[in-house]
């Protein structure tokens, strides 16, 4: 497994991980679908540390999609308590690492306590200046270019933009990533061939990698290995 950890000889700015299968993996295993999710957990402290030791600038992991509030109401209520302890047990793991952690998506969804959390959480890791960890959270792409245009469109009425300077980067400014890195590559693990509404503007020349492995066994050597097809790939942008 070290050998997987080697530092890469280039260096990628901004990972972006939709983590897939945790439940499938607990199905497999013959086991309560809690328990995907908390070695899901271990699949992430194996990715951050990964994403540190290679100095990535930006990892962005994909929690909880807004799509993921019709599951049952009993799973919803487990995983949000889940979240909840997580949140309070990570803050000092992402000070000792000097990760700083950043929440994206509709926040307000969630209940008082929870939110409380995430901005305790941002608040105490905003000063570390090593890996920023984009934690998409009730997150939509859609969801997100929408939130832009209203912005816009509030810039418009109050006489601070006109409808004829609108560009991509006037999008791109007020979207819920606009301080970061351009995604370079995007991983999507369990199998799945598809996007499913994740940083739908922000992704449109990045690299995708595709794998059959579920999250909760995702590491090392599988994040390498898709770096490594990364970096092989010539990347055009369209031209």
């Amino acid at each position: 497994m070290l050998k997987c950890r080697k530092l890469l000889k280039k260096k990628l700015r901004h990972v972006a991980i939709i983590m897939d299968g945790n439940r499938r993996w607990a199905k497999n295993k013959g086991r309560f679908f809690i328990l995907g999710y908390q070695e899901g957990i271990k699949a992430v402290h194996r990715t951050i540390n990964f994403a540190i030791l290679n100095r990535i600038e930006v990892l962005s992991l994909y929690a909880f999609s807004r799509e993921n509030r019709y599951r049952p109401m009993l799973e919803l209520k487990l995983l949000m308590q889940f979240f909840l302890q997580k949140i309070d047990d990570e803050i000092a793991n992402f000070n000792r690492n000097n990760v700083c952690v950043k929440f994206i998506g509709d926040i307000k969804y969630f209940d008082d306590l929870l939110q409380k959390k995430i901005k305790l959480a941002e608040m105490s890791t905003i000063n570390n200046n090593g890996l920023i960890l984009i934690i998409a959270a009730n997150y939509g792409g859609k969801w997100d270019i929408i939130e832009g245009i209203k912005k816009i469109i509030k810039k418009i009425e109050s006489g601070f933009l006109h409808v004829n300077e609108i560009e991509e980067s006037t999008l791109s400014n007020v979207l819920s990533t606009k301080d970061l890195a351009p995604v370079d590559l995007v991983i999507r693990t369990g199998g799945e061939y598809r996007i499913s509404n994740f940083l739908l503007w922000q992704i449109a020349y990045s690299e995708l990698y595709f794998t059959d492995v579920l999250w909760p066994d995702f590491n090392d050597c599988i994040f390498k290995l898709a770096i490594e097809v990364f970096l092989k790939r010539k990347r055009r942008f369209g031209s």
